[in-house]
């Protein structure tokens, strides 16, 4: 729960509830109370009503997040055209760079993975499907907000400030409108390790036939092998012609 004001109190309670499952790795009662700040009584109320709806599974331990939640999350994400055009050359990036591909949009202010593809060589990091994080830490969040208007970055920012991932994280206003000016003349957005330490990533743009940019697709694997002349030269060239793909498809789709 972030403190804002919510006209129904219980339905931001019952997603509390859910977000705290999440948080803390399968809690007992009165850990996700705690967390919360409610009553017991209120939380096993709310936790037997998710329990009934399939939500939620009750275990020896506490409560984990219910597989039902696949349906929704499988549901709006099939029905997104830029993912089922975009999958296969995701995929196809992925095997053609051994790394992670990756596919994110972004929503609510946060970008949000929508596919990862791995390749051959590709290390274990903690992204996947739904996963989202704080725009200006990633390179695909970084391509997208850098062609919105900068009244619609500055709103983002109002609302979700530019929190340090970790000490590579861009946390200065400025500094982040700068690289996205940088980002719109080179066609392509990077990440050294922004998030998670060890990473960088190469991501590009995916712009409707609006001109709208709807989505991003990246390329991220570890410093030792995305070294300069690949960050430079190869990625940027293998990402902007996926974006370019999925362009095409979306339009004759």
């Amino acid at each position: 729960m972030d403190g804002r004001d919510l006209r129904v109190k219980s339905a931001g309670t019952m997603f509390g509830i859910v977000e705290a499952i999440k948080e803390l790795d399968e809690p007992t009662l009165s850990a996700i109370a705690s967390h919360v700040d409610v009553p017991k009584s209120t939380a096993h109320d709310h936790l037997t009503t998710l329990a009934e709806l399939g939500l939620v599974v009750a275990t020896d331990g506490g409560y984990r997040i219910g597989a039902r939640f696949l349906e929704y999350g499988g549901y709006a994400r099939e029905n997104m055209p830029v993912y089922r055009v975009a999958r296969p050359v995701v995929k196809r990036l992925a095997t053609e760079t051994g790394e992670h591909a990756n596919l994110g949009i972004e929503e609510h202010g946060l970008a949000v993975f929508l596919y990862k593809a791995t390749g051959e060589d590709a290390v274990t990091i903690d992204t996947h499907s739904g996963m989202r994080v704080p725009v200006h830490t990633t390179a695909l969040g970084k391509a997208i907000m850098a062609h919105r208007p900068r009244e619609e970055v500055e709103a983002v920012i109002e609302e979700h400030g530019l929190p340090a991932v970790n000490e590579n994280t861009v946390t200065d206003r400025e500094t982040l409108f700068e690289e996205f000016e940088e980002i719109r003349e080179q066609g392509y957005a990077t990440d050294n390790g922004e998030r998670v330490s060890g990473m960088r990533c190469v991501a590009a743009p995916i712009i409707d036939e609006d001109d709208a940019v709807i989505a991003a697709v990246s390329v991220s694997g570890p410093m030792s092998r995305m070294h300069d002349a690949r960050m430079e030269n190869d990625l940027p060239q293998r990402v902007k012609s996926a974006a370019n793909v999925i362009e095409v498809n979306l339009t004759y789709s």
